[in-house]
């Protein structure tokens, strides 16, 4: 097949904050044949974004290109002229951002975000690219494909609003494809249809396409080639199959360990006898007008009650769109429901984060699922960590310091970062700042809306551990809303299932084995896995492999 992508001998410069000059992506090659997925894998900060975004001509914030070609399509992208570029991108090279909520503007309309790359490079007339948009939206299992493009990006969810993003990526018949880590916000259910679409597409169009993951169980479904980075520096490199079956590096090993991890042993507690610290009763939230009854015209909550226990987790789970983020924000009080109540700590919160004191404030955190937009880009790590701690404590500059420092550590962030903007972060070490910023205000509950999305298997193992121990240590609870269902059951006590805006079943990590509700049936087999057990029995017999890979 014909090499849509060669990189040779790439190295990437970046400058710190001293002034000094370090190598962050040292010598990489690399090859993309038509229609193949070549995945880039390693930890947070490896450099698999940068190097995928070199095929565009792009460096990171603070970087810069300094040696090495990068040829797609037989065209240089690191020698054509900026202009050059501009003209490429998009229409022969397009892009599936992490974070879609960053990539969408708020104040335009979802069609015309998605077809504004064929208007400005004339590929097709402009009804023809919102006929296509539409059986993109189809494709990618949008609910009302039809219609879903008049809406803006705040009125969908952050899983559908990624697929939105990957049908704006292909909306213009792309010949180079570079996915971002782009089913983080994505269910089991829906993952499985976007990555069999992925696939599709790329097979049937030639394309060639990278995918950045640090998931080594989707990298299974999708890739046909592993390239496994550490520090800049290519560590391990081979197909799919043979990487899993067969890793040679001590480093690639070690993600394969930590694709399933175990954390240990939950508390105790009986979920029944242990002082409740949250309830949530009956609460319904909504968006636009309301009705003549009184209710919102969309009903994204409904009838929603749950108990947290003092010292304990809860798990919320269920496909996007299900209302798991909108009842979050309403425990917060970001977003007040129009009916129902929270009670904290034996007492009723406001149903506004207004209404609410300082220290009622406080003791409800809440972290969020794009650190991209949840960051300040204007502020420094030391002046986000920082404000908390003075909104909250109202602490003088030098304890401050050093609280921020403490901080840091606890989050496995080197104090150095402090000083960097968010821009200058690797999107596991922002969503690590966003977690910090929550525990600054020393609370009791902290609402975690899919924290180890953009986090590599090692990192967020390490942050489960984290929060374990922080459990132990300070008695937090957590509500913990996540698509990896791996995860919620190494953390969680108990586990809520919703569907439609709806609590269908509340079942326990144990019993996740023998759901009694169909639909919790269909999320539980879904799930991509790779079995630690499976792996331990591939050297035995590595064509299990390749007939899994193959599947």
């Amino acid at each position: 097949m014909r090499s849509l992508v060669q990189i040779r001998d790439l190295v990437v410069e970046a400058t710190t904050d001293s002034g000094r000059t370090i190598e962050i992506i040292k010598g990489v090659d690399l090859d993309i044949a038509e229609g193949e997925i070549v995945a880039l894998i390693g930890e947070s900060g490896s450099g698999k974004t940068t190097i995928a975004m070199t095929l565009m001509g792009y460096a990171r914030a603070g970087c810069k290109i300094v040696g090495g070609s990068v040829v797609v399509d037989g065209v240089d992208m690191v020698a054509l002229p900026e202009k050059g570029r501009a003209a490429l991108r998009g229409a022969t090279i397009a892009y599936v951002p992490q974070s879609a909520a960053a990539a969408f503007n708020p104040a335009i309309r979802i069609m015309d975000q998605v077809v504004e790359v064929v208007r400005i490079h004339g590929v097709m007339p402009i009804e023809e690219a919102r006929a296509k948009a539409v059986s993109l939206f189809r494709a990618l299992s949008l609910p009302n494909p039809d219609s879903i493009g008049d809406r803006y990006p705040h009125q969908v969810s952050g899983g559908q609003l990624q697929r939105l993003a990957a049908a704006m990526a292909l909306i213009a018949s792309p010949k180079v494809l570079i996915f971002d880590e782009p089913t983080t916000a994505l269910d089991v259910t829906t993952q499985v249809e976007v990555l069999r679409a992925f696939k599709s597409v790329i097979s049937a169009n030639r394309i060639a396409g990278i995918y950045v993951s640090h998931d080594l169980a989707v990298v299974a479904q999708i890739a046909d080639r592993i390239v496994v980075l550490r520090n800049g520096e290519v560590q391990e490199t081979g197909t799919t199959a043979d990487i899993l079956a067969r890793a040679q590096h001590p480093y690639t090993q070690q993600l394969l360990a930590a694709v399933a991890p175990h954390h240990g042993s939950r508390p105790e507690t009986s979920a029944t006898t242990a002082e409740a610290l949250l309830e949530v009763h009956e609460v319904s939230v909504g968006y636009g007008p309301l009705r003549s009854d009184g209710r919102p015209a969309i009903l994204a909550v409904e009838n929603v009650s749950l108990r947290v226990a003092r010292g304990r987790n809860l798990g919320i789970i269920g496909e996007s769109g299900c209302g798991k983020s909108t009842l979050a924000r309403a425990i917060a009080g970001i977003l007040p429901p129009f009916a129902g109540g929270v009670v904290f700590d034996g007492r009723e919160l406001g149903r506004s984060a207004r209404s609410r004191s300082p220290d009622q404030l406080r003791q409800v955190q809440i972290v969020f699922q794009h650190a991209d937009t949840a960051l300040n880009p204007a502020q420094t790590v030391e002046d986000i960590l920082g404000r908390p701690l003075t909104f909250y404590h109202g602490m003088a500059r030098k304890p401050r310091s050093a609280r921020i420092d403490q901080l840091l550590d606890m989050v496995k962030l080197p104090r150095s970062l402090r000083l960097r903007r968010p821009a200058e972060l690797s999107g596991g070490q922002k969503q690590r700042v966003n977690f910090a910023r929550a525990l600054a205000a020393d609370p009791k509950l902290i609402v975690c809306d899919e924290i180890t999305s953009a986090l590599d298997t090692v990192v967020a193992a390490a942050i489960i551990d984290l929060l374990k121990e922080l459990q132990r240590e300070l008695d937090l609870a957590y509500v913990f809303i996540s698509h990896d269902l791996s995860m919620v059951e190494a953390i969680c006590d108990d586990i809520v299932v919703m569907y439609r805006g709806r609590k269908i079943e509340q079942i326990t990590p144990e019993a996740m084995a023998r759901p009694e509700h169909p639909y919790t049936q269909l999320l539980l087999s879904s799930v991509p896995k790779l079995d630690p057990a499976w792996l331990d029995n591939l050297r035995q017999d590595p064509e299990q492999v390749r007939e899994y890979c193959q599947h």
